[in-house]
Formats: C-alpha cells, sequence, structure tokens
C-alpha cells in the first residue's frame, strides 16, 4: 500500500474517497463528457461511481462522482479540465 500523503491545506490524507459533485446544462452529451474527463484522471472509475440528478425544470443535471483520489495534484488537475467544460456551471 502506498505511504498516506497527508495535506495541511485540504485536511486530507490521500488516497480517499472523494464524492465529486459537478452541476451543469442539461443536455445529451454533458454526463458523457464529464465522466470521460474524470475517466483520464482516474482510470479505475467504477461503474457503480455516477449518480446523476436533473433540477425541477429539468435545465440542469447535478452529477455526483465518488472514487478514490491519490493526491492534492490529481484533484487539482481533475477541477480544471472540468471546469474548464463550456457546459459546466459550478463544481463542488
Amino acid at each position: 500500500m502506498a505511504e498516506q500523503e497527508p495535506n495541511a491545506e485540504l485536511c486530507m490524507t490521500f488516497p480517499c474517497t472523494f464524492p465529486l459533485k459537478v452541476v451543469g446544462t442539461n443536455n445529451d452529451t454533458f454526463e458523457n463528457d464529464i465522466v470521460m474527463i474524470v475517466r483520464k484522471h482516474i482510470p479505475s472509475l467504477g461503474e457503480g461511481a455516477v449518480s446523476s440528478k436533473p433540477s425541477k425544470t429539468g435545465k440542469y443535471l447535478a452529477l455526483t462522482i465518488t472514487f478514490t483520489a491519490d493526491s492534492k495534484a490529481q484533484l487539482d488537475d481533475l477541477y480544471r479540465e472540468i471546469n474548464a467544460h463550456p457546459d459546466v456551471k459550478m463544481t463542488l
């Protein structure tokens, strides 16, 4: 097992389970686009790792993607790429 990397800035110890939340425009490609981005950074993403919920009006889609994060750098790179997607409105 890899040595755990403490990160005082995030108060997290890696590796750790991380729930990424992404809200964006609900269209035919949004969920697939985001999952493809996540898979580039988290190749071991499991089949049941993604859940989705449309907004009341159906205009937006909220995704929760749960995975094992290995480092702050990995999360930073992932957030940068997701936030660059034109349909993303918010990430948590």
